[in-house]
């Protein structure tokens, strides 16, 4: 892809750099064989990200930050709280585990896409992997 173009994205393509993020930011290998078994403590400690953070993150505008939670939540990916201070996005075990079984997916299909997101910034680990 040429210097400064833009290519359009699927939806598929945000929803993974969205559930990615939010599994990053529980810090545990999702390669680990018991994973599943210790989700439940690990997901309810999690502090979740704001929607301006997940909207960064896919580096889209707010329209499309919408249409992606939307269907994240919609999916029982995420859950979306309203706080006081905007909304709180963390990421249920379906999305873990989603994050978990399809990223090699995702990487045989956007490959040159996801490697372009990440260009300036840190891979997540099970990406790393697969490249």
């Amino acid at each position: 892809m040429p210097e400064g173009q833009r290519t359009y994205k699927s939806y598929e393509l945000y929803c993974c750099f969205a559930l990615n993020r939010l599994a990053s930011e529980l810090n545990v290998n999702l390669g680990q064989p018991d994973l599943e078994q210790k989700l439940d403590d690990i997901l309810a400690v999690q502090k979740g990200l704001s929607k301006s953070d997940i909207q960064f993150e896919i580096r889209s505008n707010n329209f499309m930050t919408n249409k992606v939670l939307e269907k994240l939540v919609k999916e029982g990916l995420v859950n979306i709280e309203r706080t006081p201070a905007g909304y709180q996005i963390r990421i249920t075990k379906a999305g873990v585990l989603h994050v978990r079984n399809f990223n090699a997916f995702y990487w045989q299909m956007f490959n040159d896409h996801i490697k372009e997101h990440y260009r300036y910034g840190k891979m997540p680990i099970w990406f790393e992997r697969l490249g």
